[in-house]
């Protein structure tokens, strides 16, 4: 179970850092394989590779009517395997569709994570608090 937030730079070579409460787990559990995709909300979307393969099962057997988010899904997505290191690179095609430039949040969120550009969270975030939450959430507490 991913959680939490993490506030990262990418280095000059668009590479990010995988925080180090993470690595273990994704590096002894999936070897570091990952797969990175495009969410249409503008975000990345980094899975350890054998949740993907799952999810990507899942988006392959969509009818023909959802074959653009198909494509937003399965076309964007990009293996990648951490480094010595703990670092993974961020595609430069996935970097600029998402207005990625260097500093980064990336948030846990259970199976997976989502990889923001930091500016672009923040605004995401100011907009949904100023809309109001959902009907969804009316029963909700803690």
């Amino acid at each position: 179970m991913f959680q939490g937030p993490s506030a990262l730079s990418l280095d000059a070579k668009g590479r990010m850092s995988i925080p180090a409460r993470y690595r273990d787990a994704l590096s002894n559990q999936y070897q570091g394989q990952l797969t990175l995709t495009r969410h249409p909300d503008g975000c990345l979307l980094l899975f350890p590779r054998p949740t993907w393969e799952n999810h990507r099962e899942q988006i392959a057997a969509w009818p023909i009517q959802a074959r653009d988010w198909k494509r937003i899904f399965l076309g964007n997505a990009f293996d990648v395997d951490m480094d010595s290191a703990g670092r993974i690179l961020l595609a430069p095609e996935l970097r600029q569709a998402t207005g990625i430039q260097r500093d980064i949040m990336m948030l846990g969120m259970g199976s997976h994570f989502e990889i923001w550009d930091a500016g672009r969270l923040a605004e995401n975030e100011a907009n949904a608090k100023a809309s109001g939450a959902p009907d969804v959430l009316n029963n909700f507490s803690f």
